[in-house]
């Protein structure tokens, strides 16, 4: 039934845009107006790309046919093929997901006008110059995984800007930050990896989802924490010289405004402005004992952590694991509690209140062990009473010349712990 779904929508449609929803989840209600938006848009403009929705807990093998395990999911169908969008959540990033994907894997540049209209379109793009080779078999394989976050062009020699100078042909170049770097087999490894590596611009303005997105390069992430209210922007104008100076670090740069967001990443109380350097590899972070003056700092910064001075913080480990489960349902209580406290006495008010008063019962509760225990106690101080009589009785009676003693008739229950 779900493969006939897929190619019946295939049929109908060549591109499918679906959002995969849940009527609970306050995600997707928030969601649903952008995505609408989004709908009359491409349709507006006459793009071949039919925007839908779907209820995943009505529709659930449908759901799981197509990979969904979070809401809202959001799949463009190209053909047998269903890519995830994980952008942000903005009808523009969105509308220009959906072209990307829908448009041709690998768009020809024909013409120096073109390349420079690509040139100012876009902030990053990578091309390919050259004729059939192995290395064009890798850069088709590396853009089909990789459409889903930038685009992939091809060239001739000659429609390339005369200040591109390559050593070699076949070359796979990548154009940003005003300039261009080329692909190296021998130094940049897998050409997939390095495209995922460069993809980005050398300075960022920093998010969850950037940060989310940067963990899959395993890069050093060095953001500058502000307020962009503020007029001192030195944290931020120092790192953004360092990147367009291109060190030889694999390192990528940006600023976050504000700190919310990290606080709640480090689970730490960062002062602004401060620099604070991410390995997103391992979770661990390095923070910055002193305000940054210029450049040399910074870069003495980040050489100390290269080499191991700088101590690392965080990281991934059983205890932070435990730490983050702490600080995380902590940080949902107080949520609760500053957001609707009424509600928040309610859902903690009320169990604690239960298992408190089946604590004071339990407690309080009278049980036979007690009185048992002091039955056989006082059994015993009998018999030990009974003995010194009897002892006494044998002493007395050789001295009292065979007078009898009245036998004392002893306690039945006595009687028959002697006896056992």
């Amino acid at each position: 039934l779900c493969k006939g779904f897929h190619t019946l929508l295939m049929v109908i449609f060549f591109f499918f845009f679906n959002k995969f929803y849940a009527p609970w989840c306050g995600h997707c209600k928030k969601l649903e107006p952008i995505w609408n938006e989004v709908g009359l848009e491409m349709k507006s403009i006459g793009s071949p790309v039919k925007v839908g929705k779907m209820d995943a807990t009505s529709y659930s093998s449908i759901a799981s046919e197509f990979g969904v395990r979070g809401y809202p999911t959001i799949k463009l169908l190209k053909g047998d093929l269903a890519y995830n969008y994980r952008g942000p959540r903005t009808k523009d990033d969105i509308i220009e997901f959906a072209h990307r994907v829908s448009g041709a894997l690998i768009r020809p540049l024909p013409s120096q006008q073109m390349f420079e209209h690509v040139q100012k379109r876009h902030h990053v793009f990578f091309v390919y110059i050259g004729g059939e080779s192995p290395l064009k078999e890798k850069y088709i394989d590396a853009a089909s995984e990789l459409i889903v976050y930038t685009y992939f062009f091809s060239a001739s020699e000659e429609v390339v800007p005369e200040y591109v100078k390559l050593k070699e042909m076949p070359a796979v170049l990548v154009f940003k930050d005003d300039t261009y770097f080329v692909y190296d087999e021998y130094e940049d490894g897998d050409l997939s990896s390095w495209i995922n590596r460069e993809r980005f611009q050398s300075y960022l303005t920093m998010d969850g989802f950037l940060l989310y997105e940067l963990g899959d390069t395993g890069k050093l992430v060095a953001i500058a924490v502000i307020d962009e209210k503020n007029t001192s922007f030195l944290a931020s104008n120092v790192i953004q010289f360092m990147a367009l100076d291109r060190l030889d670090m694999d390192l990528q740069f940006g600023h976050m405004d504000g700190n919310d967001y990290i606080n709640t990443l480090l689970m730490d109380d960062l002062t602004i402005p401060t620099v604070v350097v991410l390995n997103t590899s391992n979770q661990q972070y390095f923070l910055l004992d002193r305000q940054i003056k210029n450049a040399e700092d910074m870069v003495q910064f980040i050489n100390n952590i290269l080499d191991g001075t700088v101590e690392a913080q965080g990281g991934d480990s059983i205890l932070q694991r435990l730490k983050r489960i702490v600080f995380d349902a902590k940080s949902t209580i107080v949520s609760i509690f500053k957001s609707s406290p009424l509600m928040g006495c309610f859902l903690f008010g009320l169990p604690l209140g239960v298992i408190s008063i089946m604590c004071y019962g339990i407690y309080t509760a009278d049980t036979d062990g007690g009185y048992i225990e002091e039955r056989y106690e006082v059994s015993k101080s009998e018999i030990e009473s009974q003995e010194q009589i009897e002892e006494s009785k044998e002493q007395q009676g050789p001295s009292s010349g065979g007078s009898l003693v009245p036998t004392v008739q002893e306690p039945k229950d006595v009687l028959e712990k002697k006896k056992d």
